[in-house]
């Protein structure tokens, strides 16, 4: 008994071993099967930088002249003599990595180009450029012909203006003498002598001008695509001219009303311009100009003279601003510049307003809100007034006989031009909101030529104004002075005013502050009254603390001339999403006493830290271009 009970308790001791034993190895294998594994922190692979340039097609570099004006004719307009009528003659040369193009023999109608402006005249160059080549040196040089020997029988090529510059093949950007956010905008240079626009691009697979390099690494489209006919963002501008300007193609923009160098001419508006050399981030001035048939063969010409339109043009580029005039492009819109209207006898700036006529039928609807009409014809003298509400964009110039030839004075052909050109950019400046109700001066004659403008005033507070505002503003310098300028104010206030200072190119789209009736005698009677109620932006607010945070460093995004300005931050009030802005800004010129709107300069998007980020581009690139 004792054994078995003894082999009994054995037998129990192993039977319980082995099932400790066997739940032991399953419990370890459960635990082992499905327990996680540890996972190791994952590191970020560093970014792959496509480095191809040109892998579809072979690379090259194409060079377009646009258009190159000489800067010399306002100087001899104003001068005794005839030199204004001999224009200069000259030719470009470009070199590209030490390669030479020199086209002479081949320009305009006899080989080289002999006139004062090459508008409408393109030419271009193409070299071929090594495979995978990453930048190449472009020099463009403009060559005068100059008269040499006692009577200028012979001549010697002179070199009057160089460009250099550095064009990389990866980003489609160059540096040097010009680029892109410089002081006289991108392609265009202004020289001591010349003017000159230009554009470069290379060889490209889809044609939309955006590299394959920049395509692949920068905006992740696709480089067999051509992107001038595609808007991801749905912002109504495609991805080409966004990339060229340095916008997002990937976030709405509101480019119906962003208007960065406030020159009343919207984004939506500056794409539609882009043939014509409209600059998003320069203030450009279009104007389309017709004008009138003759009354018979005794009559002065009604037309905008080429020299009196260089002059105008040359004298706002002197203070960075780009003038554009259309008298007649070969590939304007139907009722574009250049028409000759039926001969009319006379106009008046408000009894009758019969120019109403030929704004609705002679005046490009697509223009009206981009360009100001400017209208010859026989008139006496010459005004701005409204035809579409308030907004004063059209201009009227008479050129008629007994005007002309005895209030203008107008007795030589020199002269005839120089007058019509003082009352164009006289006219212009009622379209930059230089108007007499602002200041006393602006419209100012003497009361001698029997117009009492201002018939309350005193008459040695009147002559004050007279004498001492020197601006093309005051009727004295129109007429009877070789002063053909807006008035700095160095004669001091209060009877003079620095025009330049207050210049606000979007007066053209306003309702004007002040009514002319017909009924009125004077400047004294105009109704003025001015209820703008500021921004009106339904679902946003304004931003205190973020417009006082960010004032420095958001001037920089409205680029304005000769003045300052005031600087607004709006926020979203309802949720953002990754395709839209949440903040908006608006900026108004400091220019007064002129009247002035807020515009939208800029969109960026709030950061979870509460600061704001704008799209960069060329930030952008530099960081990628970092990495390689």
């Amino acid at each position: 008994m004792g054994v078995l009970r003894n082999m009994r308790k054995q037998l129990q001791i192993v039977t319980i071993a082995v099932v400790t034993m066997l739940v032991c190895v399953s419990l370890f294998a459960f635990f082992e099967l499905n327990k996680q594994p540890i996972k190791k922190p994952i590191e970020e692979e560093p970014v792959e930088i496509n480095q191809s340039i040109s892998p579809y097609t072979n690379q090259g570099i194409m060079i377009e002249l646009l258009r190159i004006r000489n800067r010399g004719l306002l100087d001899k307009m104003m001068q005794v003599g005839r030199s204004w009528r001999d224009p200069p003659s000259f030719y470009w040369k470009i070199f590209v990595d030490g390669k030479e193009c020199d086209p002479k023999g081949n320009l305009g109608y006899t080989g080289i180009y002999t006139m004062w402006d090459t508008f409408g005249k393109e030419s271009f160059v193409s070299y071929y450029v090594e495979e995978e080549q990453k930048t190449s040196e472009i020099t463009i040089q403009i060559i005068e012909q100059a008269k040499t020997g006692l009577f200028g029988l012979r001549s010697e090529d002179v070199e009057k203006q160089s460009i250099q510059l550095t064009y990389d093949y990866r980003t489609g950007r160059w540096t040097g003498d010009d680029y892109l956010g410089d002081n006289d905008g991108l392609g265009h240079v202004i020289g001591e002598e010349y003017e000159i626009w230009f554009s470069i691009h290379q060889s490209d697979y889809d044609h939309d001008k955006i590299p394959y390099w920049t395509e692949v690494n920068m905006l992740g489209t696709d480089p067999t695509s051509d992107d001038s006919n595609n808007d991801p963002d749905n912002d109504g501008i495609p991805t080409d001219w966004e990339w060229k300007w340095g916008y997002d193609p990937f976030v709405y923009d509101d480019h119906s009303h962003l208007d960065p160098d406030i020159d009343g001419i919207e984004n939506c508006e500056e794409y539609q311009m882009r043939t014509y050399f409209s600059n998003p981030f320069q203030p450009d001035i279009y104007i389309e100009t017709d004008g009138m048939e003759k009354r018979g063969l005794i009559d002065f010409p009604h037309v905008f003279l080429e020299e009196s339109q260089q002059m105008v043009i040359e004298r706002l580029a002197q203070h960075g601003y780009w003038v554009y005039i259309d008298d007649g492009w070969p590939d304007g819109p139907v009722n574009g510049g250049g028409e000759m209207v039926p001969f009319h006898q006379n106009f008046d700036d408000y009894e009758g307003q019969q120019i109403l006529e030929f704004y609705k039928h002679h005046f490009s609807d697509q223009r009206k809100g981009i360009f100001r009409y400017v209208l010859f014809g026989n008139l006496h003298g010459g005004f701005v007034a409204p035809y579409q509400f308030n907004n004063m964009d059209t201009i009227h110039i008479g050129t008629g006989i007994k005007h002309t030839l005895f209030k203008k004075t107008s007795f030589t052909p020199q002269r005839f031009r120089y007058t019509a050109a003082a009352a164009v950019l006289h006219e212009l400046g009622h379209t930059f909101g230089l108007v007499p109700i602002i200041f006393y001066g602006n419209d100012i004659q003497p009361r001698s030529w029997g117009d009492n403008r201002y018939p309350d005033m005193p008459d040695s507070e009147f002559d004050q104004y007279v004498e001492k505002y020197h601006s093309v503003m005051n009727y004295l310098y129109v007429y009877s002075s070789n002063f053909f300028d807006f008035s700095d104010g160095s004669n001091g206030s209060p009877y003079d005013m620095d025009d330049w200072a207050c210049l606000y190119l979007p007066s053209f789209q306003l309702d004007g502050a002040s009514y002319e009736e017909p009924s009125d005698d004077s400047f004294q009677d105009f109704e003025v009254s001015d209820e703008y109620p500021g921004v009106i932006l339904h679902g946003w607010q304004y931003d205190q603390n973020l417009t006082q945070q960010y004032k420095i460093q958001l001037r920089n995004f409205a680029i304005v001339k000769n003045a300052d300005v005031e600087l607004s931050v709006y926020t979203t009030i309802n949720e953002s999403n990754e395709q839209s802005y949440d903040v908006k800004v608006y900026a108004r010129p400091n220019v007064e006493p002129v009247r002035t709107v807020w515009s939208l300069v800029a969109e960026g998007k709030m950061r979870d830290d509460g600061q704001i980020f704008f799209y960069d581009l060329q930030s952008e690139i530099d960081e990628v271009m970092s990495m390689l």
